[in-house]
């Protein structure tokens, strides 16, 4: 009997290039389009967008910032995100200053986080788990240019830094450099050790 390939893998192999909007250096599955497809694949799929049992609102609060869980529904399997309501820069908006429409953005973007986990269109989402930096030293910027922090073999961001190569490295390392270039100053040396560590993750395979 051949294997049947389960609801996730179905959806992973979804070709999403044409559907694939840019905004800034981000590319990104709206959730109309990333709904859309869901839903030719599974007509009976459902959203289930949360409210706090205290407020009756359709987010949640900590008492400084706000954020919505969103929950979507296949058969009897249910992927929640939890997402903050941010602004632009992806910052937590302050709960003084949150805004029906920023509830909104923020329940419609989670919506789309959250059918990636089932597995369509998820590959969009793999930057979000570049490492957090830590204190070291930051390189001096030049012509306006944002700081970041210097990236050596062995210092402390190291590990993380291999560690996220190790869940992403099918991303290839031009994408994975691209990527740490957000937070930090990728060397020569140091791009050439992280494309030794790639190549050598994908003949483990």
């Amino acid at each position: 009997m051949a294997n049947t390939k389960s609801t996730y893998q179905k959806l992973s192999e979804i070709n999403i290039k044409d559907k694939i909007e840019r905004k800034g250096s981000l590319d990104y599955l709206s959730w109309a389009n990333a709904w859309d497809l869901l839903k030719k694949q599974h007509p009976d799929a459902q959203r289930n967008v949360y409210e706090s049992e205290h407020t009756g609102l359709n987010y949640f609060t900590d008492g400084k910032s706000a954020y919505v869980k969103v929950g979507i529904v296949i058969g009897k399997l249910e992927h929640i995100d939890y997402l903050p309501v941010m602004d632009y820069r992806n910052n937590s908006i302050p709960l003084d200053k949150v805004t029906s429409t920023d509830v909104n953005k923020t329940i419609q973007r989670s919506t789309a986080k959250a059918i990636a986990m089932h597995g369509l269109g998820l590959s969009l989402w793999t930057g979000e788990d570049v490492p957090e930096l830590t204190a070291t030293p930051v390189a001096k910027p030049t012509n306006g240019k944002p700081k970041t922090i210097v990236l050596d073999i062995g210092d402390e961001n190291w590990t993380k830094v291999l560690k996220y190569i190790g869940a992403n490295h099918k991303l290839g390392i031009t994408k994975i450099v691209e990527q740490l270039k957000v937070k930090y100053n990728v060397s020569a040396s140091v791009k050439k050790e992280l494309s030794a560590e790639v190549k050598k993750l994908k003949q483990a395979k």
